[in-house]
């Protein structure tokens, strides 16, 4: 080994707690910046590219062809800011469909709504919106069509599917499955079999396609969706899709990570760097004799300045290493659901890309090293001489002032001499207090999300998942959820006025209300993903705990209440008009209210099933959710309720509460992982700087016993000397890290197409604030504390032998 080796190797193995700092920070930081780089890149990229490779559309909008001509939608393509247009294209939309008898495993089974278009050619590679085949054929015949895997049962590829909400109740055989990038439909015909559906009873209308030259947020969609409208005719437009909302169902939740792993990872690379400076400058300051000694033996300012580099490149390589394994392990729960939302067979598949694993840790050693090359330089230059006669004698003469000033408060001396210790080097006190602060801020921030997440979870027990007992139809007992669907005439539902009076006669009922899927959905939903799906209920629902974000709850006919995420995607606003449609029969509806969550689905809209009747459609109540009086013992109240809804072919049963949400959970326990490992580094820091000052003082501390000090007065003297760093950081920390959980949050829903409650945006309280002030001071004392016991332990004469 040369002697350049045994150096580093020498001051590697000397410094084996500084060592320990450097990789635990470059371990954190490097964690994070692998999480997050490679889930925008894992995530993200295949929609991008699928996007950019099909030429997808920023906006499809279907015009009403009552109200529009082809040529007239045609002329939108001039509208202002289009930038290439396709179309118009014949659409009919939200038709109703079930599987065809010919697949006898799922025969009659609701297959849900289905959006149909017809290209004049669907398998062609040019132009705009190209479509992809991903298994089978594309249509030939009028009674073909090709849908998306995800909307039709993979064992019955190759029956039929049959459009059931239609007079003719048509049949197709499913020959294909294929997609739009951009969800613009979610079945494609031959315009022969185009033709037979509107024969059968289908309303066709236009659907043109768009790219704009700014669209790259839903403003600047919702901006571009009425120059469209304005060019034309009013009142045409009846819904536009748009590629972000086709991006959010593609990406899922996996996004919403992001926000809050780009915070952390701020946070880690500027606490690698303050952390690595501190250990790095406090080596040279420390080995200044040491500096002399090898510059006396040969070494050039060049390999002087390598070697105090390499003693901080060594640790700080082993957390890369550690940190980018780490990394690609917590991302695998992440990224399965991701996977799923693209179709992948296993959720196992999803990785990190290889080029994050090598690239993250390669930019985070180039920072380290430039870090880690500042200080080393300054020990390269130091001249021989100087650093010989220096050695590791302090300074003396500072914060004198501050020692006087101390010693007239009415404190211990200890004490008062911890109090003043700071400003004798105000340098290394910044230094300190600088890796509290990014310690408390990490903290607050942490406890911010850690709340809010909670008071998400929160919201998974409220709505239509609060009660203390369930009434639902006898049929459905022991039935698992959704077998059929809302419109398969072999879902039972509930006699809601019966039920309703039955319940109210039962002693011990509290409240009750009744609520089913009416099988209807929204015209203007997002084709893709989730069907919307439109609730009715029947009673008093306030007790459940939902939250309104705008507007009111429905209370008069042909009013409604629609979900958040699906007011979203739409761009409903209270007091828009929304149409619904069940069985090919539409049933238009006000929207007074936008509510957070139902927690039965991401698109919802609710009304009062009496507004359902009176417009001749068929409200479904599928469950009546009962909250007991506190003093009623369920079990009895059971028994006397099953006495009076047996008759009414209702069964009581127990609310299983339907568990918690497991990515709020997961986002719960990396949080709490990248807090902890946070703390740590910020309390490592702090330690660095207080055994390197202690080691500094070891003379003073030498004189100080031997006027009489004892051990717990050298205690109290190092924990005070960091105590007011402490707090002065905590004071400034906690407005910054609730400014970064602020900014964080926001995205955080935005990035799953919600915006958040109060309840769950606006969680700092003072009684979480005040002790999170006194954080700082905690962080502080958790790092000096080994020093002030090594300090304490110190024997006298050692001490004052020491130079």
């Amino acid at each position: 080994m040369s002697a350049l080796g045994k150096v580093v190797r020498s001051g590697v193995g000397r410094r084996r707690l500084q060592s320990l700092v450097m990789a635990l920070t470059t371990f954190a930081t490097v964690t994070t910046a692998v999480v997050t780089v490679g889930l925008l890149t894992a995530v993200q990229a295949p929609f991008e590219h699928a996007f950019s490779a099909r030429n997808g559309a920023h906006l499809a909008v279907q015009f009403d062809s009552s109200k529009v001509t082809a040529a007239q939608a045609a002329a939108t393509a001039h509208a202002a800011g289009v930038t290439e247009a396709a179309g118009p294209y014949p659409i009919a939309a939200a038709l109703d469909t079930t599987i065809g008898t010919d697949c006898a495993k799922s025969a009659g089974n609701d297959n849900g709504p289905i959006t149909v278009s017809t290209r004049p050619d669907l398998g062609s590679t040019s132009g705009m919106d190209q479509l992809a085949l991903t298994r089978g054929r594309w249509p030939t015949s009028p009674g073909e069509i090709a849908l998306p895997w995800q909307d039709y049962a993979a064992d019955c590829f190759g029956d039929s599917v049959v459009f059931s909400s239609l007079p003719g109740k048509p049949s197709f055989k499913v020959v294909g499955f294929a997609d739009s990038v951009t969800n613009s439909a979610t079945g494609f015909l031959t315009a022969d079999g185009f033709a037979r559906l509107t024969a059968a009873g289908a309303k066709s209308d236009e659907q043109m396609l768009y790219r704009f030259a700014k669209a790259g947020t839903n403003a600047d969609i919702a901006t571009d969706k009425q120059a469209v409208a304005a060019a034309a005719p009013a009142g045409a437009v009846e819904s536009g899709q748009s590629y972000l909302t086709a991006e959010q169902q593609a990406t899922g939740n996996a996004k919403a990570y992001v926000p809050f792993l780009i915070g952390f990872g701020i946070l880690g690379l500027f606490m690698s760097v303050l952390i690595i400076s501190i250990v790095v400058s406090g080596a040279v300051a420390s080995g200044i004799r040491r500096i002399g000694i090898l510059k006396s033996l040969g070494f050039t300012p060049s390999q002087v300045a390598r070697a105090y580099t390499a003693q901080a490149m060594i640790p700080a390589t082993l957390g890369l290493v550690l940190g980018t394994v780490f990394g690609n392990l917590l991302a695998v729960p992440i990224l399965g659901g991701a996977t799923k939302q693209f179709g992948a067979a296993s959720a196992a598949s999803a990785t990190i890309p290889l080029r994050v694993s090598a690239v993250v840790p390669l930019g985070t050693l180039l920072i380290v090293g430039v870090t880690a090359l500042i200080p080393a330089l300054r020990a390269g230059r130091m001249p021989t001489v100087r650093a010989l006669v220096v050695g590791r004698a302090p300074k003396a003469g500072g914060g004198q002032r501050a020692q006087r000033l101390a010693s007239r408060l009415p404190l211990p001396r200890a004490m008062s001499l911890g109090l003043a210790q700071p400003f004798a080097r105000p340098a290394r006190t910044v230094l300190v207090g600088a890796a509290v602060l990014f310690g408390v801020v990490s903290v607050t921030f942490a406890v911010g999300l850690e709340t809010g997440f909670n008071k998400y979870l929160d919201t998974s027990t409220s709505g239509f998942n609060v009660a203390s007992e369930i009434v639902e139809p006898t049929a459905d007992v022991g039935v698992p959820w959704g077998l059929y669907g809302p419109n398969d005439p072999r879902d039972p539902h509930l006699d809601a006025a019966r039920v309703a009076a039955a319940l109210a006669r039962i002693p011990g009922t509290k409240a009750a209300f009744g609520w089913g899927d009416s099988g209807a959905t929204m015209v203007g939903a997002p084709p893709g993903g989730e069907t919307a799906k439109v609730f009715t209920t029947t009673g008093d629902f306030s007790w459940t705990g939902m939250e309104l974000l705008s507007g009111r709850w429905y209370s008069a006919p042909g009013e409604a209440v629609v979900g958040d995420k699906l007011a979203s995607a739409v761009g409903i606003h209270v007091g828009d008009d929304v149409t619904v449609v069940q069985q090919n029969k539409q049933l238009p509806l006000k929207a007074v209210g936008i509510n957070f969550d139902t927690n039965v689905g991401d698109y919802t809209v609710m009304t009062d099933a009496a507004t359902f009747t009176a417009a001749g459609l068929t409200p479904h109540i599928d469950q009546f959710n009962v909250e007991l009086a506190s003093n009623v013992n369920g079990v009895d109240w059971s028994t006397s309720a099953a006495a009076a809804l047996t008759p009414l072919n209702a069964s009581v049963q127990r609310n299983s509460d339907g568990g918690k949400n497991i990515v709020v959970v997961t986002m719960g326990a990396l949080v709490a992982t990248l807090t902890l490992m946070m703390m740590a580094v910020a309390a490592l820091g702090v330690l660095s700087m207080v055994v390197q000052d202690t080691r500094e003082r070891a003379h003073d501390l030498g004189i100080f016993k031997a006027l009489g000090m004892t051990p717990k007065q050298t205690i109290a003297m190092v924990l005070t000397s960091v105590s007011l760093t402490g707090l002065v950081a905590g004071l400034i920390g906690v407005p910054l890290g609730v400014a970064v959980e602020k900014a964080t949050l926001t995205p955080m829903g935005n990035a799953i197409g919600r915006h958040l409650p109060p309840s769950v945006s606006h969680v700092y309280t003072a009684g979480l604030l005040i002790p999170l002030l006194a954080g700082g001071i905690v962080i502080a004392l958790l790092g000096a504390l080994l020093p002030a016991g090594w300090a304490a332990r110190t024997r006298t004469a050692t001490a004052l032998r020491t130079e």
